[in-house]
């Protein structure tokens, strides 16, 4: 069976960039779980993505605007704190992919619900699967760096999960 040697593949393109250190993956020797404390059917549900995208504003964008926009995306962060707001209600179509380096075999990624399943979650919760959804999900701006996730972007994202008083978050990263 052939298939990718992501591993080596990750360390020749690091090296390649004139990086002397191999790549370092986050890696962690347990994780955190907490078991739910009441029915999934009771619980308000957040989404958490990493996915490169944009919010469309209402009207739509001029085409110099989305030119822009479709040119403009990276998934390079900073150290700054990159958690955005998204309304849980947002319209599906106000969704676009605009980060370019992501593999689109899979997925060409104008699905919204492929990497920021908001509708999936809408049925899930008519249907009484999820009991509601919180007021807000979050995007973070994927930075590789373990050590800003883990100082920066998630105490903000549990920061803000918690005054919304969520149960349970799905995390859809890409």
């Amino acid at each position: 069976m052939d298939y990718v040697r992501y591993i080596d593949k990750t360390r020749e393109y690091y090296r390649g960039l004139g990086y002397t250190r191999s790549y370092q993956w986050a890696h962690y020797e347990g994780a955190p779980f907490t078991p739910l404390r009441k029915p999934l059917a009771e619980c308000r549900v957040a989404l958490v993505s990493t996915a490169g995208f944009t919010l469309v504003p209402e009207g739509g964008f001029s085409a110099e605007e989305l030119a822009r926009v479709k040119t403009g995306g990276s998934n390079v962060g900073s150290y700054a704190l990159e958690v955005w707001p998204i309304p849980s209600e947002i319209a599906e179509d106000r969704i676009l992919y605009v980060v370019a380096n992501h593999d689109r075999s899979q997925s060409d990624m104008s699905d919204a619900n492929t990497f920021f399943p908001v509708t999936r979650l809408r049925e899930f919760r008519d249907e009484g699967v999820l009991g509601s959804l919180a007021t807000n999900f979050y995007r973070l701006k994927e930075n590789y760096s373990q050590r800003k996730t883990v100082e920066v972007d998630a105490p903000e994202v549990l920061r803000l999960l918690k005054a919304d008083r969520v149960d349970a978050a799905l995390l859809s990263p890409v």
